[in-house]
């Protein structure tokens, strides 16, 4: 097949899918858990069928125009990636597409035509598809690929470029391999988006790995926290950032990256989300999202897949201390096993294991301290504070399409900005959340901290991100030596959540790695006392945040947060040069996005869990620099900032544990 870039065409000129027009707004702050649970129907997406995107008229008669082709030359035609371009007096859409022609001879003879030296019209934009199928890293169980032969040229065509599944188990779909003898099985700590790819490719290699997440499945998980959310009843163990599916189950779901992925990871991804029941489109659209409502069954059908293939996911088990050996002669430190608690019976037990992924997500605070007093290699890191925007969506459409505004294929309109303040502070939007609302984030008691949520619709009123700006290890205002001495271990408890911090390192200098951490908790719990300590959240409008006056009452944006918000004065929220940098950004967004800067879009605070505060030191294996058998992965470990690269580091972590036991 044949891929062809840059492809142009009016957005008047396109049709709007008709899957758009049965999309349904909901109120996910007005209806209940147990409605919202069942709104969504099961789907069922078969691996091997071919995942065509069909392509508008117009797009086929513009590629046979720009190739110089024949109606009956083209034998398919899907869409590989469609965005849009707003720049200039129209809105074109942008497509890139696969094609294939009557025969790969006829395939090499078109691609030397327009891109070969001789080439009279170059077309750079002309290439072979790429290889875009996950090919682990590893020695595989299981049979061979074989009946990849027993496929119709057009379906292994479209397996090939799409795999759900890979080859080994194309027989029979979901039957676990045997494990290999003499190793004990995997653990994995964790079940956010790393968490559940390490244990899905670890299972699909037939490693049969052992989960333990510390929160509740995904359902009783969401009416917990939507029980916190209306009703104010907080638990620590089972909210936004804990358990199945992580901080992402209550997001934007959105899937889409910077980071290089030259072995297209993300696309597996991608696919393992539409096998289990996400919108095809999410392969095809350029800022991919699932939503809060279809991640729920989405996140299930992932556990169902380990499961089948020998898994185990146990629930409200939380990770309290590693079990390490060191040998006398190396000194090199061997896991051996964990000390697990169970929340449920709050008694300990320990779980043999020499092989474990920790993808813990960025709030799990309690268990860095663990892992930093047994030794565990980790340093700080930087990441970003602010405060969520609300704006009317409608308002956004307008300032992004304009006349186009409404149309059905654009949905609704997001955004980035990005502003270098003149103090050097980088302030920028992050995680925009299209139609969405903001919702409470918090972990711990008596704190409170906002992110935000939009369902697969993006039909809510409001429109809001994260402005934040960027903060680095020397603003955390302690050093090692300082948060070491100066604290005493009940001094320091108090700030992490009753743990007792020793110093396991004593050559360690520079930023205390834990610093970060106690700077979040700070904010947080002085953002509660602003709420009125009852986790409804500050907020202010940006007219009386850039005037510096408390606000009084609400202009036509109201807030979306939930349980409630208190106005406030949100200047003394924030450092005072963080504060400065909003203070001069806000209205330059304002110069690129009419109404930005309103006096009465709302700010909601605050925004601090960006990305971890603190990175776990790992290798060329990705184990851990000073503890064997120890694999730090995704946003908790520092390595991932969102769903795509959390799953995508997740798919690296598992190859390299299963390496490392299968080629042992």
């Amino acid at each position: 097949m044949l891929r062809l870039s840059e492809l142009k065409i009016k957005l008047d000129s396109v049709g709007a899918p008709h899957e758009m027009s049965s999309v349904l707004s909901r109120d996910s702050q007005k209806i209940g858990t147990e409605i919202w649970l069942e709104s969504i129907a099961p789907q069922t997406t078969d691996p091997h069928e071919d995942l065509h995107r069909q392509a508008p008229q117009a797009l086929r008669e513009l590629v046979l125009q720009t190739l110089r082709l024949k109606e009956g030359d083209l034998c398919d035609l899907v869409v590989h990636k469609r965005s849009f371009d707003a720049r200039g007096a129209g809105l074109n859409v942008v497509y890139i597409v696969d094609f294939a022609l009557q025969s790969p001879q006829a395939e090499a003879m078109l691609l030397e035509h327009f891109t070969g030296p001789r080439a009279p019209v170059p077309r750079p934009h002309l290439i072979a598809t790429p290889d875009m199928a996950w090919h682990p890293k590893v020695v595989l169980q299981g049979e061979d690929p074989s009946s990849l032969a027993t496929l119709s040229p057009l379906k292994r065509i479209a397996f090939l470029r799409e795999a759900a599944l890979h080859l080994p188990f194309l027989k029979t779909g979901l039957s676990a391999p045997n494990p290999p003898s003499g190793h004990q099985r995997p653990v994995v700590v964790g079940f956010g988006p790393c968490g559940i790819f390490a244990a899905l490719i670890l299972a699909q290699l037939g490693l049969q790995p052992i989960v333990i997440e510390r929160g509740k499945a995904v359902r009783e998980r969401t009416k917990d926290t939507w029980g916190f959310w209306r009703k104010g009843h907080f638990n620590p163990q089972s909210n936004a950032q804990f358990g199945e599916g992580g901080a992402g189950t209550f997001s934007d779901g959105k899937l889409y990256s910077q980071i290089k992925d030259t072995r297209f990871l993300g696309r597996q991804v991608m696919r393992e989300f539409v096998k289990a029941g996400a919108p095809e489109e999410i392969l095809m659209v350029a800022h991919p999202h699932i939503g809060t409502f279809k991640l729920v069954k989405v996140v299930e059908s992932l556990r169902a897949q380990i499961v089948a293939l020998g898994g185990e996911v146990r629930f409200e088990q939380c990770l309290d201390a590693l079990e390490l050996e060191t040998d006398p002669k190396s000194d090199k430190r061997q896991v051996k096993g964990l000390r697990i608690l169970d929340l449920k019976s709050h008694s300990t037990y320990t779980l043999p294991t020499e092989h474990v992924v920790l993808a813990l997500g960025h709030s799990a605070r309690d268990t860095f301290v663990h892992l930093y007093q047994q030794g565990v290699a980790m340093h700080a890191k930087p990441f970003s504070l602010g405060f969520r925007i609300e704006h009317p969506q409608s308002m956004i459409d307008l300032a992004r399409w304009g006349r186009h505004a409404s149309h059905p294929l654009l949905g609704a309109a997001d955004y980035k900005l990005v502003h270098h303040a003149k103090n050097g502070r980088d302030v920028y939007s992050f995680c925009m959340c299209p139609g969405g609302t903001v919702v409470a984030a918090a972990s711990e008691p008596h704190q409170v901290v906002t992110n935000g949520m939009s369902q697969y619709s993006r039909a809510e009123r409001n429109a809001n991100a994260a402005i934040v700006v960027g903060i680095t290890p020397e603003d955390f205002g302690v050093s090692a030596q300082e948060l070491e001495k100066s604290l005493s271990p009940q001094a320091l408890s108090s700030h992490l959540h009753g743990q007792t911090v020793t110093s396991p390192w004593s050559q360690y200098t520079g930023v205390h790695p834990l610093s970060g951490l106690v700077m979040q908790r700070s904010l947080e719990s002085s953002a509660y006392l602003l709420g009125g300590e009852n986790y409804h959240a500050p907020a202010q409008l940006v007219g009386d945040f850039l005037k510096r006056q408390a606000s009084t009452k609400f202009g036509e944006v109201e807030p979306s947060y939930r349980p409630g918000v208190n106005l406030t004065d949100l200047n003394h929220a924030l450092p005072s040069d963080l504060i400065d940098a909003l203070h001069e950004a806000l209205p330059v967004f304002g110069q690129k996005i009419k109404g930005f800067d309103r006096a009465d879009a709302l700010l909601t605070g605050i925004e601090t869990r960006t990305s971890s505060p603190l990175r776990m030191d790992r290798d060329g294996g990705l184990e851990s620099i000073n503890t064997s058998g120890l694999y730090p992965a995704g946003e908790g470990a520092g390595f991932a900032g969102g769903i795509l690269s959390a799953g995508v580091d997740g798919i690296k972590v598992a190859e390299a544990l299963a390496q490392k036991i299968l080629n042992a």
